[in-house]
């Protein structure tokens, strides 16, 4: 196999580069408990990868339209935030190491998130990551979200690359298709949930970590 050195690779941020998702789910079920009310955790599941707008629209389907959902957003944002200011957000195993690569390898670099704009760059920033990136996006900027295209194609038109010329490094179900459909070349690293048949006909590659994807790039541009 080889890799155009042409192309770009966009990254998702929640799940992929940081381990945020899990902690996300959990915030909601403790607050979810709180208020005794049950099947969060497998409602919000459905929610990875949307943006603000589509998770609310799904817990809504879910619980009718009285759901107090921007109180059980605050409460649950709340609890996140104070979890994170006291530990700080996990970053995911290979990420130091495949951006430094590419950087290294003169790749252009991007990310397209279904979080908002300033808290992306904020959480990137506090890593000390942001730096890596030409572009970023973030789900507020645009209507549609994941598994809509738009914010891959977003990305790319902002990056001055043709879809078909960039992979989508994403965890989730509706991160692979909007990759998928904008059509690009999704590499996926499951993290809250395995990689099904639908994954794997609509990725390139499905790999367990960051590393295995740094290496599959090493072997591309090499020619392996």
């Amino acid at each position: 196999m080889r890799i155009d050195r042409n192309m770009t690779v966009v990254f998702d941020m929640d799940g992929t580069i940081f381990d945020s998702e899990r902690l996300v789910l959990d915030c909601w079920e403790r607050v979810g408990i709180r208020h005794g009310i049950e099947g969060i955790r497998e409602v919000f599941t459905a929610c990875i990868g949307t943006n603000k707008t589509r998770t609310k629209e799904i817990v809504f389907e879910a619980y009718g339209p009285e759901f107090p959902y921007d109180r059980f957003s605050q409460e649950s944002s709340a609890l996140f935030h104070e979890i994170t200011d006291r530990e700080g957000l996990p970053v995911k195993k290979g990420v130091r190491e495949i951006l430094q690569f590419l950087k290294e390898n003169r790749i252009p670099m991007a990310v397209a998130s279904s979080t908002r704009l300033a808290a992306v760059t904020e959480e990137l920033t506090q890593a000390g990551l942001y730096d890596y990136f030409q572009v970023v996006v973030g789900g507020d900027q645009l209507r549609h979200s994941k598994p809509a295209p738009d914010i891959y194609l977003m990305t790319c038109d902002k990056m001055g690359v043709e879809p078909q010329n960039a992979y989508a490094v994403e965890d989730s179900y509706n991160g692979i298709r909007s990759a998928y459909h904008a059509g690009m070349k999704p590499v996926m690293v499951p993290d809250l949930l395995p990689a099904t048949e639908e994954m794997y006909r609509m990725s390139e590659a499905v790999f367990e970590d960051l590393l295995q994807v740094k290496e599959y790039f090493a072997k591309g541009l090499s020619g392996e």
